[in-house]
């Protein structure tokens, strides 16, 4: 076992940081924020899309495959990155997806969207975990805590500018330009990082890929985000279908186990989980942080624009609050952490404050005021702030550097399963407190996504009704959250606080793009 205060191994020193590393990030975010963006974008498109190539009936299946290869693909671009180069699989993932999104700009039928959007979530799987690996062999541990407000405001500016400008590409430039407008961006993310972004790398001697391991992988995480998503929907939790998905989940989760047990360089090294606790730890805080981030994401505008008729054109904005608590905790805690090497209580009181937010969340009902609700959303989003790139921080200083890929994409792989698991059953629970009370143009719910209209005519006894429903199902929802988030605090309060690697006095720094590493 490594210890945290190690030299690490394969004889790679601590990171030369640049100068310009503030300029060597944004070319990083400026990816990380692209594969944010396009769900949010497409996600404002959609009708749009159904209007002029139809198939209305398999759009759920236009985010089902983005968010299913986005799972499976994210932990083999991290091990190709810890195996080849991390640079040149993070350049060669951008590349997927802009390929990618040049053909979901062109598909005629939903048919061909759909298996364009896998290939696209297959390069967003690189760009989640090559983002954060290489941030992870840039910078120690110790350092990082500097620029980790940078995550938190593209995660904030991702999730309030997706609808928005969804909106306006959709209604000025039409929809396939929810797909073009990735490739400028791409192209200008692409220059940026080959001339700015040199890191580290040891080059290995023959390299043996785990084809076992990358099998069994991708079907036990295609079989719980299938499970996730058609659970309560599609099928019934109890149905036969959900329950020979789950039974295979977990067949192959301990044939995955026993595959990494015998390869010689296993796609998810069991090591990086028995090494320390704090890895699983800081696994369970991501999946924690996955179900707030998507459950209040996903049903917050949606109460406010039911039961509080705020207007659904802006519907990113109705975020704010929280996106500003996210992004001032971030910080916080980055620059306290850098300053001081102390980082337990941020998750500690981040699980605090998700599971209070949560508790105060489920307490709204038709009456509730939009101050109020901004107030509580304040709150989660301090406990999201707190919890979410701390964990991230933390699992990443319990691995070796030649693992940092996988760690990586470990942890981006908990948090999007958290958010399907999340996802899945909040939609359960609030499909079926609003059953019955939908109104009679309308799908359950779909009104709320309209922000109202399609509830506005109904006489006012059914009107009263839909919106307690409404409010009944958001009730156990964020009471849902609630609990899980105080799962998160246990497990915060039981990680060990280890020294962080890299103090600043002791990190090195040099002039910019002019000094190389070992390899780009």
């Amino acid at each position: 076992m490594t210890t945290p205060n190690s030299a690490p191994p394969d004889g790679v020193s601590q990171p030369v940081v640049p100068n310009n590393i503030r300029w060597v990030l944004l070319g990083i975010m400026l990816a990380l924020l692209l594969s944010q963006l396009d769900g949010l974008i497409v996600g404002t498109a959609m009708p749009t899309i159904t209007n002029d190539i139809g198939g209305v009936d398999s759009l759920s299946w236009v985010v089902t495959a983005y968010t299913l290869t986005t799972a499976c693909s994210t932990p083999i671009w991290g091990k190709l990155g810890d195996l080849y180069n991390r640079k040149a699989m993070f350049l060669a993932s951008i590349v997927v997806f802009l390929g990618a999104s040049a053909l979901c700009g062109m598909a005629s039928t939903m048919n061909e969207l759909i298996i364009f959007r896998a290939l696209q979530g297959v390069g967003a799987g690189g760009l989640g975990a090559g983002a954060f690996a290489l941030i992870g062999a840039l910078l120690p541990p110790r350092e990082r805590g500097r620029y980790q407000g940078m995550v938190a405001i593209v995660m904030a500016v991702g999730s309030i500018g997706g609808p928005l400008a969804g909106g306006v590409i959709t209604g000025h430039l039409g929809w396939r330009w929810a797909f073009y407008i990735n490739l400028p961006i791409g192209l200008i993310c692409i220059a940026w990082c080959q001339l700015l972004l040199h890191v580290p790398h040891t080059r290995r001697g023959k390299v043996v890929i785990d084809w076992l391991g990358i099998t069994l992988m991708t079907a036990m995480v295609g079989t719980i985000v299938m499970a996730a998503t058609w659970a309560g929907n599609t099928y019934a939790w109890g149905s036969w279908q959900i329950l020979t998905l789950a039974a295979a989940a977990v067949v192959l989760f301990v044939a995955f186990i026993v595959s990494q047990r015998r390869s010689t360089e296993p796609l998810l090294p069991l090591r990086i989980f028995t090494g320390s606790r704090n890895f699983p730890l800081a696994a369970v805080l991501l999946v924690v942080a996955g179900v707030a981030m998507f459950g209040g994401t996903l049903y917050l505008p949606l109460y406010q624009q039911t039961v509080q008729d705020a207007s659904a054109t802006n519907s990113g904005l109705l975020l704010l609050p929280m996106m500003i608590g996210t992004v001032i905790a971030s910080n916080i805690a980055g620059k306290v952490m850098t300053k001081t090497g102390h980082y337990k209580i941020f998750p500690v009181i981040g699980a605090v404050c998700l599971t209070i937010g949560m508790a105060l969340l489920s307490s709204m009902d038709i009456h509730t005021s939009r101050t109020v609700t901004s107030a509580y959303m304040v709150l989660v989003g301090v406990g999201t702030g707190f919890t979410l790139q701390m964990a991230n921080t933390i699992a990443q200083n319990s691995v070796e550097l030649r693992d940092m890929g996988a760690a990586s994409a470990s942890t981006n792989l908990f948090r999007t399963l958290g958010g399907s698991l999340g996802v899945a059953v909040f939609g359960s629970l609030f499909t079926r407190a609003i059953q019955g009370h939908a109104p009679a143009d309308g799908a359950p719910g779909e009104g709320a996504h309209s922000g109202g209209l399609a509830v506005a005519h109904l006489p006012r006894a059914a009107k009263d009704a839909y919106l307690q429903a409404v409010v009944h199902g958001t009730h156990h929802i964020f009471l849902v959250a609630s609990i899980v988030a105080a799962a998160g605090l246990a497990a915060a309060v039981l990680i060990k606080e280890v020294p962080l690697r890299g103090k600043p006095a002791q990190v090195r720094t040099a002039p910019g793009p002019k000094v190389r590493m070992a390899a780009k």
